[in-house]
């Protein structure tokens, strides 16, 4: 994976960093990017885990796992 990886999911922009140990999600507003969570990619499914490494933006088990990280930030309030 690159150093970022950026998706357009549901009308927004997210973007994608390694991280320690895992995936730091990130929501890009206005050219400015805020960091909602670090994830731990082992709870992500294989396919997932393997488009992040080749940073394919277009894989739908990585963007199903987005929602899943996005729709979590929702119900804690973010």
């Amino acid at each position: 994976m690159s150093d970022f990886v950026t998706i357009r999911l549901d009308g927004e922009e997210y973007v994608l960093r390694p991280g320690d140990g895992g995936l730091q999600v990130g929501r890009r507003v206005g050219g400015e990017v805020t960091w909602l969570d670090d994830v731990d990619t082992s709870v992500f499914p294989t396919a997932a885990r393997e488009a992040i490494e080749r940073g394919d933006a277009s894989d739908q088990s990585l963007q199903t796992a987005l929602r899943g990280v996005v729709q979590a930030e929702v119900e804690r309030g973010g």
